[in-house]
C-alpha cells in the first residue's frame, strides 16, 4: 500500500525523477537503478491492488518505456526536461487509469 495515501502516480513520476537524481548527484548509475525500481515496484502494487493485473502490467510498461525512452529524448531537449516530460507523462497515465478513481 502506498504510505500516506500518496497517489501512485505521484510515486511513479517520483521514481523516474529521484532515480536520475540519484543517479547524477551520486555519480552512481546503479544507485539511480535502484531508486528507479523501489519506485516503481510501489507504484507496481498499488495499480495492481487498485485496477487488477492488465492495468498493472500496462503501466508497468509504460513506466519502462518511460525511461528507456527518456534517453533519446534527452539528446533532443536536456536531461532534465526529457526526464520531467517522461515523468509527467506517466503520472498522467495512471492518474487517468487508477488514480482518479479513488
Amino acid at each position: 500500500m502506498v504510505m500516506a495515501g500518496i497517489p501512485s502516480s505521484v510515486v511513479a513520476a517520483s521514481g523516474l525523477l529521484g532515480g536520475y537524481g540519484v543517479a547524477r548527484w551520486t555519480k552512481k548509475r546503479p544507485l539511480g537503478g535502484v531508486a528507479l525500481a523501489a519506485a516503481g515496484a510501489v507504484a507496481a502494487r498499488e495499480w495492481q491492488r487498485k485496477a487488477g493485473g492488465k492495468t498493472a502490467a500496462a503501466l508497468s510498461g509504460a513506466y519502462v518505456a518511460a525511461f528507456v525512452g527518456s534517453h533519446p529524448l534527452a539528446k533532443k531537449i536536456g536531461a532534465w526536461p526529457s526526464v520531467f516530460a517522461v515523468a509527467g507523462g506517466v503520472a498522467l497515465a495512471s492518474w487517468a487509469v487508477v488514480d482518479r478513481r479513488g
